[in-house]
C-alpha cells in the first residue's frame, strides 16, 4: 500500500469516527433583498439577452425584473453591480448523483450547481438532514431530491424486492422517509414494475430509473416512468446491445411520444471509456487538484473502482450514444444534465457537469439546448413531479433565487461557467472570494494529515 493511499485510508476513518471533525462552514444570512443591478440577464424561457437589468431578490425568490433605468432598488438591499457586462443565469442542475458526504457538497455550489438529483444510496442522515442545513445556512450545497433506489437483486445500497407486494411496501417506506422519487433498477420483475408504479402514483411519487429489463425501453415510458437514466439503458433495451443506427429515429420518436424525460449521462459513460483498461487515467485524476477537494473515502473508491482493469473498449457504444441523444433532441425529448458524481472515477462534484454540458454540445445539441438541459428543463421535471417544490430553472419574477453569476456570456463562450463570480442559492449570495474560501478551507482540512 502507498504512503498516500495509506494517509487518505487514516484520514477517512478519523472522519467517520469523529476523531476530526469537518468544521461547519460559517452560515451566510440569507440577506433581507438583494439587487443584481446594470448586468445581461440569460432567462432561459428562450434564447435571448436582456441587455442592462436590475434584478432584485427578497428572502428565496425573484421579485422585481426589469431595465436598470427603471426598475428600483430596495433600500439597504444587498448590491451586486454587474457593470453592464455581467450575465446572470439561473443556477445549474446536476440531476444524477450519488453524493455520500455532506462535505462533498460545496463543490456544487462553488460550480453553480444549485440543485441536485440524488438517485439512490444516500445515508440516512443526508436524507434527513442536508436540506434542512441548507436552508439555515449552517451547510453550503444545493437543493436535494432524493431517490429511494429498488432492484430485484441484493445490492447494499438498493432495497429489494421480490414480489408485487414488496413493491408497494417499498414505495410506502420510501414516502415515509422523505424521498421525492422512486427509482427503480434493472432486475424488477413486470408484476413488480406495475405495482410499484401503481403505488407510486396512490403516493404520488414519480417513478426514475434505468432500463428495467424485464419490461424495456421504450415500454416503460407508457407504463408510467417518467425519467430515465443514461442514455445507454436503450442500448441495452430497445437495441438488444447492438449499435443499430437504423432504428435510432423509429427510438427516439417513440421517446418523444411517451412524454418521458431522459437524462443521457454521456459525460459519465466518456469517462468510463476513457479509463477502461487504463489504470493511469485514474492515478492522473486523483492527481488532479480538483481530487484534493474530495472526501477521502471517494478518492479510496476511485482507486479500488474496477473499469481500469477491465479490457477492450467500449468506444463504439460511446459513439452509438451520441447520435442516439441527438436524435432524441431532434425529436423533442426534454433532455436532462446529469453526471453520476462523485462515485464515478473522472466525475468531479460540481465540475463535472461542465463536461457534461460539453458531451451535449459536442453530440449536437447548441450551446442552448445545453444550457436549457441544465436549468429550465430540470425545473420543468421538478414542477411536473414533486408536489409543492419551488419552483426554479427560469430568472423571473416568483422563482427560487437559484442563479448564477459570470463574466461572459456561456452560450458564446462556455469557459465562462468555469469561473463563476458568484452563485446565489435560495437567497443566499456566495461571491468567488467567499468560494474559493470555502474550498480552501476544507482542501486544508484533508491536507491537515498529509504533510
Amino acid at each position: 500500500m502507498s504512503l498516500l493511499r495509506l494517509a487518505m485510508l487514516l484520514l477517512a476513518m478519523l472522519l467517520q469516527t469523529g476523531v476530526l471533525r469537518a468544521a461547519d462552514p460559517p452560515a451566510s444570512p440569507a440577506t433581507a433583498d438583494t439587487a443584481f443591478i446594470d448586468l445581461n440577464v440569460l432567462p432561459t424561457d428562450a434564447e435571448r439577452v436582456l441587455t442592462h437589468q436590475t434584478v432584485v431578490v427578497r428572502g428565496r425568490s425573484i421579485v422585481a425584473l426589469g431595465p436598470v433605468t427603471s426598475t428600483s432598488v430596495p433600500l439597504g438591499a444587498l448590491r451586486i453591480d454587474g457593470q453592464g457586462t455581467a450575465f446572470l443565469l439561473p443556477g445549474l442542475a446536476d440531476m444524477h448523483t450519488h453524493v455520500m458526504a455532506t462535505e462533498d457538497l460545496a463543490l456544487y455550489t462553488a460550480s453553480g450547481v444549485t440543485t441536485i438529483l440524488h438517485m439512490g444510496g444516500a445515508p440516512s442522515d443526508l436524507v434527513a438532514g442536508a436540506n434542512p442545513d441548507i436552508a439555515s445556512g449552517a451547510l453550503v450545497g444545493p437543493q436535494i431530491f432524493f431517490a429511494f433506489m429498488v432492484d430485484g437483486t441484493a445490492d447494499l445500497q438498493r432495497f429489494v424486492v421480490s414480489t408485487p407486494q414488496q413493491g408497494r411496501e417499498a414505495v410506502d417506506l420510501a414516502k415515509a422517509n422523505g424521498y421525492d422519487f422512486i427509482k427503480l433498477y434493472n432486475n424488477i420483475s413486470a408484476p413488480e414494475f406495475e405495482a410499484i408504479v401503481a403505488e407510486a402514483r396512490n403516493q404520488h411519487m414519480a417513478v426514475i430509473g434505468h432500463g428495467v429489463r424485464a419490461v424495456g425501453l421504450p415500454q416503460a415510458l407508457f407504463a408510467g416512468q417518467v425519467m430515465v437514466a443514461h442514455a445507454e439503458e436503450f442500448f441495452y433495451t430497445a437495441f438488444h446491445n447492438q449499435a443499430d443506427s437504423a432504428r435510432i429515429a423509429e427510438v427516439a420518436t417513440a421517446t418523444a411520444r411517451s412524454g418521458a424525460y431522459v437524462t443521457p449521462n454521456l459525460s459519465t459513460f466518456e469517462a468510463i471509456s476513457r479509463q477502461w483498461g487504463k489504470p493511469e487515467v485514474v492515478t492522473e485524476w486523483l492527481h488532479d487538484p480538483r481530487a484534493a477537494l474530495m472526501t477521502p473515502n471517494m478518492r479510496l473508491n476511485w482507486a479500488d473502482m474496477d473499469y481500469a482493469r477491465r479490457s477492450g473498449s467500449i468506444e463504439s457504444i460511446l459513439v452509438f450514444l451520441r447520435s442516439f441523444t441527438a436524435a432524441l433532441a431532434r425529436a423533442g425529448v426534454p433532455l436532462l444534465t446529469g453526471t453520476d458524481s462523485p462515485v464515478i472515477p473522472g466525475m468531479y462534484p460540481g465540475s463535472s457537469l461542465l463536461e457534461d454540458l460539453r458531451t451535449l454540445r459536442e453530440a449536437g445539441l447548441t450551446p442552448y439546448q445545453a444550457l436549457v438541459a441544465a436549468t429550465r428543463t430540470p425545473g420543468e421535471f421538478i414542477a411536473h413531479t414533486v408536489p409543492g417544490a419551488e419552483p426554479f430553472g427560469v430568472v423571473k419574477v416568483g422563482m427560487k433565487a437559484d442563479l448564477l453569476l459570470v463574466g461572459a456570456n456561456p452560450m458564446q463562450a462556455a469557459e465562462a461557467l468555469q469561473a463563476p463570480l458568484g452563485v446565489m442559492s435560495a437567497g443566499r449570495w456566495r461571491s468567488a472570494a467567499e468560494l474559493s474560501v470555502l474550498l480552501a478551507q476544507q482542501k486544508a482540512r484533508y491536507d491537515s494529515l498529509l504533510r
